[in-house]
């Protein structure tokens, strides 16, 4: 099979070449399409089931929330774990699904789940889920600052949650902005239970008159002048004046008895669990934005940003968005780490070839088949699904030193044959003469490749986040080795038929005949008369002789060294990711339980004056508590705080200027 594979595109060497070329096309345009991110996803596919009912204690939302749903999601299909967390006022379930298991598939479970027990849960609360999104969508985050203090943290909120918000949710590829810090306004009808009793109106009357005056109704239609009007009754709550004048009743003699009679009406903020604050400065409002799972992590923090530019002449006076992390930095560069590495190998290799060949045309084979591979492996890489990332881009680094090997050895055998030819006297067809020695050891070659690459198969059983981290490098490793064994046996003899010269080229000027006949033509050299063969074998014949005349002690030293080896391996660490200087730190104390939001806002803020003393870092932006999201199950005890560290660059400098 592979005989006649390589006999054809030995005779059929444009079709090959138009082929090959399309599908650098292809793979281009997979390259360009291709989603980036830092480092795979590792997390589980879940669905969170948030609930919230405000006001009642974490063992009450256990037992009426939690409990139900757990139980209710435990029978669906393919789940693995269900986990629950109860807080003050909230509900979080986590369902795990098995390894696999497309998200909107378990979306759609749960919801049919969920169906189920809606007569259970108290009244009034309505679980739903969280955003389609995964642990590391969390990709972009910013704080809304007003330093010349024309705006509160009420109106940074107000402001943050209805326009801010809306306008980055509007972006495609964002699943939810979160909003944390700040004042949520509401209406408060503070009562005096004196006057109540006074007046012998229930607390529970007082209630049921601010709801149902909280309302809207329609009437029918009537008709003048042949024309029809709607009728309706307007009746929301527009001002503090409106729930002032509601009647509760009358005094027993015709005067009516108003909510201003009894309690004090005014704008507040709603109790909050959670506080946002940046450099040390004072408290803000923030928000954080949410990917949606599956999509181009580093095109949506462009878009977000793109939004953020064309919605910022809209802002209030005196506020300004302020970004406080940004994976996009981290990603742009891990792809261009990778990015150097790879064209670093690629010409290290192109050298290397160059020079132990020593000859111009068979040399542009190995070096033009090492970039068309790695071109190729993106098209099954965005066929699969597979994310650009230092996983995946490290898959095809380790291969790059391999890929060309099955080609080398191809244009070896060829040239010892073509050196026979030569000392015949030529006899028959060149052209006859390198398909023969290209099927000579065409097969060998090419299942050479395939065992490195059966050698990573062990990888696709890891199973969880090890299979989730590793995998993507396997495949790309594999996907390049295959890549590269199938041009060994379809382009290379190619190429080779098409490059490959035997006649000199005679024109004038001669010099210029010369130069031309050394690039396009060039001279095969024997092992014998290669210069750089020829020193290596000198340096290489009495070591194999030595080998060869004393294979025990070699083999004993070989033992020895890999006995001394054991230690050193004893005393090595291990750690699950590879080391990575993303340029920016979660820092996430804890506090006592308990604490109030007063006092852990304090500490907060003397947390991000001492953050902000030290000259590596650019910006802190600290959050305790919860965010506005079912992603966020954060109590108040605990404390996230993003600090972004300066370009190491501007370290040194940082550290002369301190000194």
């Amino acid at each position: 099979m592979i005989n006649r594979i390589i006999e054809y595109c030995g005779h059929n060497r444009g079709i090959v070449v138009v082929l090959v070329a399309m599908l650098v096309f292809a793979g281009l345009y997979s390259i360009r399409q291709i989603p980036l991110d830092a480092i795979p996803d590792l997390s589980d596919p879940q669905v969170i089931i948030y609930t919230e009912w405000p006001g009642r204690s974490p063992n009450l939302v256990e037992d009426q929330i939690t409990y139900p749903v757990v139980s209710a999601m435990l029978a669906a299909p393919r789940v693995s774990a269900v986990r629950g967390i109860s807080d003050y006022g909230f509900s979080y379930v986590y369902v795990i699904f098995e390894e696999g298991t497309d998200i909107y598939w378990g979306r759609s479970r749960v919801l049919e789940y969920m169906s189920k027990i809606g007569g259970k849960l108290p009244e009034g609360v309505s679980p739903r889920l969280g955003p389609d999104a995964t642990g590391v969508g969390w990709a972009f985050q910013y704080a809304l600052v007003d330093k010349t203090g024309t705006n509160n943290l009420a109106q940074l909120r107000s402001f943050n949650d209805w326009y801010m918000r809306y306008w980055l949710e509007s972006v495609p590829g964002v699943a939810e902005v979160a909003t944390v810090g700040g004042f949520v306004k509401q209406y408060q009808v503070n009562v005096d239970p004196n006057k109540l009793r006074a007046y012998g109106i229930p607390i529970n009357k007082l209630m049921q008159v601010i709801h149902d005056s909280n309302s809207e109704v329609g009437g029918r239609v009537v008709e003048f002048t042949g024309k029809e009007y709607l009728v309706r009754g307007r009746g929301y709550i527009q001002a503090v004046q409106d729930i002032q004048r509601l009647p509760l009743g009358t005094d027993g003699k015709g005067t009516p008895i108003l909510i201003s009679d009894v309690a004090r009406v005014e704008l507040g903020p709603d109790m909050r669990r959670g506080v946002a604050e940046f450099n040390g400065e004072g408290e803000v409002t923030g928000g954080i934005v949410v990917v949606r799972y599956g999509q181009n992590v580093m095109n949506v923090i462009q878009a977000v940003k793109q939004k953020i530019q064309e919605v910022r002449p809209g802002f209030p006076q005196g506020v300004d968005l302020v970004v406080t992390y940004d994976r996009s930095d981290l990603i742009e560069r891990s792809i261009d780490t990778l990015k150097h590495t790879l064209i670093e190998e690629l010409i290290i290799v192109s050298v290397v070839i160059l020079i132990f060949l020593w000859h111009v045309p068979s040399a542009i084979i190995p070096i033009v088949t090492i970039p068309i591979a790695v071109i190729l492996s993106f098209i099954p890489m965005y066929a699969g699904g597979i994310t650009s990332n230092i996983m995946s881009l490290g898959g095809i680094a380790i291969a790059i030193g391999a890929m060309v090997d099955a080609s080398i050895v191809v244009i070896e055998q060829t040239h010892k044959k073509l050196e026979h030819w030569e000392a015949e006297g030529r006899p028959g067809n060149p052209q006859r003469v390198i398909i023969d020695a290209v099927k000579q050891v065409g097969g060998p070659s090419f299942f050479s490749l395939l065992v490195i690459a059966v050698s990573f198969m062990p990888i696709f059983a890891l199973q969880y986040q090890e299979g989730r981290l590793f995998k993507p490098l396997a495949f790309t490793k594999n996907f390049s080795m295959t890549i590269a064994a199938v041009l060994a046996i379809t382009l290379a003899p190619a190429m080779f038929l098409v490059l490959m010269r035997t006649r000199r080229f005679e024109f004038r000027p001669r010099w210029l005949a010369r130069m031309t006949n050394a690039v396009l033509v060039g001279r095969i050299h024997s092992e014998e008369n290669h210069p750089i063969s020829r020193p290596l074998m000198r340096i290489y014949h009495p070591v194999v002789r030595f080998v060869l005349n004393y294979k025990w002690l070699v083999i004993v030293a070989a033992l020895l060294l890999v006995a001394l080896t054991v230690p050193v391996y004893l005393q090595l660490g291990s750690e699950f990711m590879p080391p990575l200087n993303e340029g920016t730190i979660l820092y996430m104390p804890i506090t006592l339980p308990g604490i109030s939001v007063t006092e852990a806002t304090k500490y907060l803020q003397i947390q991000d004056k001492l953050l902000m003393q030290f000259p590596e870092v650019q910006s802190v932006f600290g959050k305790i508590g919860k965010s506005e999201t079912a992603t966020d199950p954060a109590p108040m005890s605990m404390v996230e705080t993003t600090v972004v560290l300066k370009p190491e660059s501007e370290w040194r400098k940082a550290h002369r200027d301190r000194w």
